[in-house]
């Protein structure tokens, strides 16, 4: 198996994605340009966080028009494995490859914090390794991510279980008072219907180590990697 990390100008948590990766869960993982079309044969994508491209226009509008995001669109469409982490998230969301948008944060204050997200759903390979109602410790830092949608798509984000992630208190009794940017339902992160595509504006990738004061965002890509090593089983 191998992991790809797309990089914008303007990415900051490519490295990051790397390290956890590369250096915590020894898989190999190597950076895309997103000037490049050629996604090296990975078998699973990471758009990192960060500011692409500055984040002119809005967040995620101009990395959506990456060279890469062609390769990334065909392959996600073709069942490839793909995940946004905060600005990657965004930029999925820009590119009609999740559905709804990103606001400011409802107090139009940048957010660097770490917050508590519920895990929704077990049945994708960004979550099989968690169990459902599990709360994970992660970071967020960012000023747009207040997810926002129409209300049906809302309604159907939740009919067909496509919230993974909703931010709520550390034992879970209050989501609200947990939300720290005004999501609508409290969301953290979702997938596609088909559940291959997900992103989430925590940074999970900055939890893989306890020295980092969490490390539960390991099992996001400890689910990645679960899912390619079934998959692949399932192939042979």
């Amino acid at each position: 198996m191998k992991f790809g990390v797309v990089v914008f100008p303007g990415s900051n948590c490519d490295h990051d994605a790397f390290y956890a990766i590369g250096n915590v869960l020894h898989k190999p993982v190597e950076f895309i340009w997103h000037q490049s079309e050629d996604l090296a044969n990975c078998d699973a994508i990471i758009l990192p966080g960060g500011f692409a491209h500055g984040d002119y226009l809005r967040t995620g509008a101009i990395a959506r028009f990456s060279p890469v995001m062609k390769s990334v669109e065909k392959f996600a469409n073709s069942g490839g494995m793909v995940l946004g982490i905060c600005n990657g998230f965004q930029i999925l969301l820009e590119a009609g490859l999740l559905p709804g948008a990103m606001m400011r944060n409802s107090g139009l204050r940048y957010i660097c914090r770490h917050v508590h997200i519920r895990v929704e759903q077990t049945d994708t390979p960004f979550t099989n390794a968690a169990q459902r109602g599990q709360i994970l410790t992660v970071p967020i830092a960012h000023n747009d991510g207040n997810y926002t949608s129409d209300e049906a798509t809302l309604a159907g984000l939740e009919k067909n279980r496509q919230v993974l992630f909703r931010y709520t208190t550390p034992h879970g009794p209050d989501d609200a008072a947990g939300n720290p940017n005004g999501s609508m339902n409290n969301i953290a992160g979702i997938c596609n219907r088909e559940r291959n595509i997900a992103g989430l504006m925590p940074h999970p990738e900055r939890a893989v180590e306890t020295a980092l004061g969490s490390d539960d965002g390991l099992v996001i890509f400890k689910s990645m990697v679960e899912a390619l090593v079934g998959a692949a089983k399932a192939s042979a």
